[in-house]
């Protein structure tokens, strides 16, 4: 029997993409102008943006650094590793939104992307408008979208809204119909960004479906970036995992993600969250995260009977009472553990910095690694609105003296953790 050959549709080589930090430009002639004159005389660039680390002017971040990969048709490649690994980046060059520094990507096949929530959507537009708009820009022909359309709005469960603007859409609705548009016009690669953080679970189960199906029967091929490791092993064939900008491993799904689980650190106390990613539609622009750190600590090991505490900053663009904090608890594998109480803080005001203090405790926890996401959000009389929720993984690991305890574990998914505390806040 003749072996069937397999074929490259995606072909990089000595892939690099270098940014420098800091300031750049500034947008005009005379705004470059004033700030190399600052420079040159060691004054404070005055269009600097407030937050920004002048020192850091010139200095370079290799954001990948040396890729070489060959993806084949029909396969589903998992894309794995840490926050700041390298893998949006790798993304954003294969979808051509940023060129490299040094390399070639040969790709063969249109792309069909979906990097963030709201990629590629024109908020004034309705749904059904950006669906051809979707359409035309891979090329197709009217006919074309109007033969899929009938598929899209019924898998994006968006029918009612469909010529209503997507501005007025939930973050549930818009990732629903984004996925849809991505899932079903014609294209030869699907490129998937954590787009499964937004939506309910029988969406995300619905999409891993389709997912599937894309690779398996139509033949296409689908690149997926998750921390969920549950989701990696339910859709992806072949697994890399990047970590400073280099794949450290290609090949085996498990060993991947052991590889992965591996590198967690714990030994990081303090995270910058100015410029990563949000999970949600329109979190981190009313109330935004700045950092997280984890107090006295030089490493976030906790026994099981210690307080884990943890001190956010945070800045408030408009006034807020009834905002609350809650904890969602993964282990190291990406599967739920549970969910905090949650925990309602002070009034803000408008304008404001605000540092807070939350401990949690992790008795009900077994040994072991573990991470949170942190949700921020207002409770309102109809339903929760997310003000922030950053896509950043807060790993801590859990030890126990007891040998008894120390095999144990929850029933994944379903603990009840007692509520968060609030120890401090204050106005900075």
């Amino acid at each position: 029997m003749q072996k069937t050959e397999k074929t490259p549709v995606i072909e990089i080589e000595g892939l690099k993409k270098q940014y420098k930090l800091g300031q750049i430009g500034g947008g005009t002639l005379t705004h470059d102008l004033q700030s190399w004159w600052a420079r040159v005389r060691g004054k404070e660039d005055p269009n600097t943006i407030i937050g920004t680390d002048s020192r850091l002017y010139g200095q370079t971040f290799m954001a990948l650094n040396g890729v070489d990969l060959t993806v084949y048709k029909g396969e589903a490649l998992g894309i794995i590793g840490r926050n700041g690994a390298g893998k949006s980046t790798l993304l954003k060059l294969l979808t051509r939104i940023t060129a490299p520094t040094e390399g070639e990507i040969r790709i063969k096949g249109r792309i069909s992307s979906m990097l963030e929530v709201g990629t590629g959507f024109n908020n004034e537009m309705t749904g059904r408008e950006n669906i051809y708009m979707n359409g035309a820009i891979l090329g197709m022909s009217r006919a074309e979208i109007d033969a899929k359309l009938p598929q899209i709005i019924e898998f994006s469960e968006c029918g009612d809204f469909i010529d209503t603007p997507v501005k007025r859409y939930s973050s549930g609705m818009f990732v629903k119909l984004a996925f849809a548009v991505a899932a079903h016009l014609d294209s030869e690669i699907l490129v998937m960004d954590e787009v499964l953080a937004v939506g309910d679970m029988k969406f995300q189960q619905k999409c891993l479906g389709k997912m599937s199906n894309v690779a398996n029967e139509d033949g296409r091929t689908v690149l997926y970036v998750s921390h969920n490791m549950s989701t990696i092993r339910q859709l992806c064939t072949r697994c890399i995992v990047l970590d400073q900008g280099r794949i450290i491993f290609d090949g085996d799904v498990e060993k991947a993600i052991a590889i992965y689980m591996d590198t967690t650190d714990v030994n990081v106390v303090h995270y910058d969250l100015r410029k990563v990613g949000r999970m949600n539609l329109g979190a981190g622009q009313r109330l935004r995260l700045e950092s997280l750190r984890f107090l006295g600590k030089e490493s976030s090991v906790f026994a099981d009977n210690e307080p884990v505490r943890v001190q956010i900053r945070y800045r408030v663009n408009q006034s807020f009472t009834g905002v609350r904090a809650k904890l969602e608890i993964r282990s190291r594998d990406g599967s739920s553990v549970g969910i905090t109480q949650p925990i309602e803080l002070n009034a803000m005001e408008a304008g404001k910095m605000y540092t807070t203090t939350l401990e949690f405790d992790p008795s009900l926890l077994g040994e072991g690694q573990y991470f949170f996401y942190l949700d921020i959000y207002e409770a309102t009389l109809t339903h929760p609105v997310c003000l922030d929720k950053p896509v950043t993984e807060f790993a801590f690991e859990v030890h126990t003296s007891d040998p008894v305890l120390a095999d144990w574990q929850p029933y994944w998914g379903h603990t009840h953790f007692p509520p968060l505390k609030l120890r401090e806040m204050r106005e900075v």
